[in-house]
């Protein structure tokens, strides 16, 4: 029987060159890091398949990435192994390809720093997941700059040896974090409790009940949580309008 990764610290680095972070992205995987404990955020991925279109910061607000859904072999071999790769539109940085569970912390967890920062971009979302502002600024400088960034969940007694890993495949910036990214729910949601507070914050009880019901069926069809949590707030917008607070309370009227 295998033994169940347990992911305790998050491990974060930027890389100058998109080679750089498809070879980590290797190592990590040969290393036994689920697929699903790594993120890559970055502006220049290669790739001869044009971008259709970016979604708005409201629409990162809401929570689904409408126009811009990107996902499989668009940008590389490694990359493409990844959950949830899309596209969002962050504050000060632009446009940015985003890949693993930072999407959905970028729908979710920190939408709300998001919305609430008058432009401080990512910048807000990291110091929320509690990494220091100076460290979480050259993280967004860098991104802008067309650097990559690189976030890997390990187990705390494997910490050292993992930022040797970045280190040694040129990553610059390493920082480690006391803990783990944001995810929608701990495996299915069995009760409005189970949703990140934030998530639970924009919407009424009933909107939850969607939300939840939406997400469970989903995450029983695809195993993705990133895929589930994009149904989950489509089935809210097409049954609720948002109220003057951002909640989504109004249940649309059906013709």
């Amino acid at each position: 029987m295998a033994e169940t990764y347990i992911a305790e610290r998050t491990i974060s680095s930027v890389f100058k060159e998109q080679k750089q972070v498809d070879d980590v992205i290797r190592r990590l995987l040969d290393r036994d890091v689920p697929r699903d404990h790594i993120s890559v955020l970055g502006r220049n991925f290669q790739s001869e398949t044009r971008i259709a279109g970016f979604i708005t910061k409201r629409d990162v607000i809401l929570g689904g990435l409408r126009t811009g859904a990107i996902f499989g072999s668009l940008f590389g071999s490694f990359l493409s192994l990844l959950t949830g790769v899309g596209v969002l539109f962050i504050p000060f940085v632009g446009p940015i390809v985003a890949a693993g569970p930072i999407s959905a912390v970028l729908l979710g967890a920190a939408t709300g720093a998001i919305a609430g920062s008058a432009g401080a971009g990512l910048v807000s979302v990291l110091t929320a997941l509690g990494m220091p502002e100076d460290k979480a600024t050259i993280y967004q400088t860098r991104l802008q700059a067309g650097e990559f960034l690189l976030m890997a969940e390990v187990p705390s007694d494997h910490t050292g040896e993992f930022q040797l890993l970045l280190e040694s495949a040129g990553g610059e910036e390493i920082h480690s974090n006391e803990k783990i990214l944001a995810r929608p729910c701990p495996g299915p949601c069995n009760r409005p409790e189970d949703l990140s507070p934030e998530v639970r914050s924009h919407l009424s009880n009933e909107a939850q009940r969607t939300f939840i019901e939406r997400y469970n069926v989903t995450l029983a069809e695809t195993s993705d949580e990133f895929t589930s949590e994009q149904a989950a707030w489509d089935a809210v917008r097409q049954q609720f309008d948002e109220d003057e607070n951002g909640v989504w309370s109004k249940s649309k009227i059906k013709v």
